[in-house]
């Protein structure tokens, strides 16, 4: 969603790079770019005009340390304001001593906060939770399925009594229903509207009043920009929440709301929905999305992903496979299917440094490559991958046939993968390639 706040951020900052030393003239110049690039992000404009005043303060009045260029030091200003805008560091769920934990998730219609319940639910059962879901949308036709189909996906039981009882009896009931049941955290998924009106409002409060909840988490759709914002601060003023969950992070937004909610309404952003799977779901970190919007990637998460799909044991027997340089079609397919589950190849390149942005767009990144590239392993023999030296013309047609592919596309593989186990044979000797998107068949 930051493609073109980053684009013209970072934009701004390489302006300043090779200069020995930095005049206010400088400062100037960037603290103007880094307000244009806010503005038309969407960003609340007194947000802006308060960032941009501590960026040139602290820009004029530091030091340049003596192992940092001057665009460095600035750079690394930015970024701590960027960070410090968002919320400092990440915030995390409060839970009572005493089970269950009361969550209650509120938001306008369309902002995606039954699904946002459900992915919630996933992710606390990844932590170690059993949680429950309490089905209080009564209004919107088909939301009390929805949530009962988000439920049979988890595996996660859902607490309904239909449409025609009150939301307060309902969330009551299922509060005492998940505590009678063993459940250690309750989400209950609350009515919302198109647009905030006195009846909305009365609801939550007699909800709030009724359950009191150990948390209240204001779901926002980041496609709604400074709007969504609006929303926030009215919602703070009437039912007071804890934090944010901000929806649709993948996609094609300018960013205003993750950048001026905490700023306005003086809540976080707890928790970041960045795609339409269940699992896509995770605590907001400031000083990560800070990274990656100044082109600095986000290595922290892309580790915290990759250590929740690597085997350890597999790993280090593909360690002495590399060793001994017997990398084979069997192997590559097993990292291919522990890579796909990190998530969309897109997501991970923009967690790399110097990726993100514009950068990206110029990469043809296209995740159903991996499918064509499984079905033709798939349609390999056992001897054929882990020999494929052996494929010769006759068995690339049945390869190509068997896949759903042709003979170029085979050939194309098996040439790549060729170059690959050089790779392979360079790192197994200790020596790294000179250029690690050869190690991606890029």
């Amino acid at each position: 969603m930051f493609d073109s706040l980053s684009d013209k951020l970072q934009g701004a900052l390489d302006g300043l790079k090779g200069q020995g030393k930095l005049t206010e003239a400088d400062v100037e110049r960037a603290a103007r770019e880094i307000r244009l690039a806010l503005l038309e992000a969407d960003v609340n404009f007194k947000v802006v005009k308060e960032f941009v005043a501590k960026v040139k303060e602290r820009a004029l009045g530091a030091e340049v340390l003596e192992s940092l260029t001057p665009a460095n030091q600035f750079v690394k200003i930015v970024s701590d304001e960027l960070t410090a805008l968002m919320g400092a560091t990440s915030t995390k769920l409060s839970f009572s001593p005493r089970p269950p934990t009361i969550i209650m998730m509120v938001g306008l219609q369309g902002s995606g906060k039954t699904t946002a319940c459900g992915k919630l639910a996933s992710f606390l059962v990844k932590q170690g939770k059993s949680p429950a879901l309490i089905a209080g949308d009564v209004y919107r036709p088909a939301a009390i399925e929805q949530l009962k189909t988000l439920g049979r996906q988890l595996d996660v039981p859902v607490y309904d009594e239909g449409d025609q009882v009150d939301p307060v009896d309902i969330a009551r009931n299922g509060v005492a229903w998940a505590r009678e049941t063993g459940r250690d955290v309750a989400i209950i998924d609350t009515a919302g509207r198109l647009h905030i009106d006195e009846r909305l409002m009365d609801e939550l409060i007699r909800i709030r009043s009724q359950v009191k909840p150990h948390n209240i988490l204001l779901v926002l759709d980041a496609m709604t920009g400074q709007d969504a914002v609006n929303v926030a601060q009215q919602f703070q003023e009437k039912v007071q929440f804890d934090g944010v969950v901000l929806t649709k992070l993948d996609g094609d937004a300018r960013g205003g709301a993750a950048l001026s909610v905490k700023a306005v309404t003086g809540r976080p952003i707890k928790f970041a929905s960045t795609g339409e799977k269940l699992d896509s779901f995770d605590y907001f970190h400031p000083d990560r999305m800070a990274s990656r919007i100044l082109g600095m990637g986000d290595v922290m998460s892309l580790v915290e992903r990759a250590q929740g799909v690597v085997d350890e044991k597999k790993a280090l027997e593909l360690e002495k496979k590399l060793r001994k340089s017997q990398f084979t079609f069997e192997d590559f397919l097993e990292q291919l299917e522990q890579v796909r589950k990190m998530g969309s190849l897109q997501s991970i390149l923009g967690m790399i440094p110097g990726l993100q942005g514009g950068k990206l767009k110029n990469l043809q990144v296209d995740d159903r490559a991996f499918d064509r590239i499984q079905a033709i392993i798939h349609s390999m023999t056992s001897e054929e991958r882990r020999h494929p030296e052996v494929i010769n013309g006759s068995r690339r047609r049945r390869i190509a046939a068997g896949s759903g592919s042709d003979i170029q596309a085979v050939n194309q593989l098996l040439n790549q993968f060729k170059q690959m186990q050089k790779m392979m044979k360079q790192l197994g000797s200790g020596k790294m390639p000179k250029n690690p998107f050869q190690m991606m068949g890029m």
